[in-house]
């Protein structure tokens, strides 16, 4: 087995976290680069300056502020990551980052901040399992 890029998806969730650590041990026994990554709501299409750009920068500091702690983690444990800030939907994003960025692993949480919505659209981890080529570990 030769895993050399782990994409871990992240929400703030208490199984992100879980993942992150999984996706952290894993990486200092295989030697692999993690990439960070999370998927935001879109963009309003309806707005127009200087509204729109309020939108970005706010959505930019939510975004930043979730990953704080988890970037906290990989910097604590030296591990050798990058991120990603993705606009749109997680269940379609994250398998499509995988394909793009040659991920070798997923690894992420079962349920994540949006859990209720999973009861009628299915879990973004059951869309990501069904979409991606590559391998997913799903941490509970």
């Amino acid at each position: 087995m030769n895993i050399k890029k782990i994409l871990n998806p992240v929400d703030g969730s208490e199984q992100s976290i879980k993942s992150t650590r999984y996706a952290i041990e894993l990486a200092t026994l295989m030697n692999a680069k993690i990439i960070l990554m999370h998927c935001h709501d879109r963009f309003p299409i309806i707005l127009a300056e200087p509204y729109y750009q309020q939108v970005i920068d706010d959505v930019q500091k939510v975004s930043e502020e979730l990953l704080k702690p988890f970037i906290d983690m990989l910097e604590e444990a030296k591990a050798d990551f990058e991120m990603r800030l993705v606009e749109g939907a997680p269940g379609n994003k994250i398998p499509e980052v995988a394909k793009i960025e040659k991920i070798d692993l997923i690894i992420m949480g079962s349920r994540g901040v949006t859990a209720f919505a999973g009861l009628f659209l299915g879990s973004v981890a059951h869309q990501v399992l069904n979409k991606s080529d590559c391998p997913v570990f799903i941490a509970k």
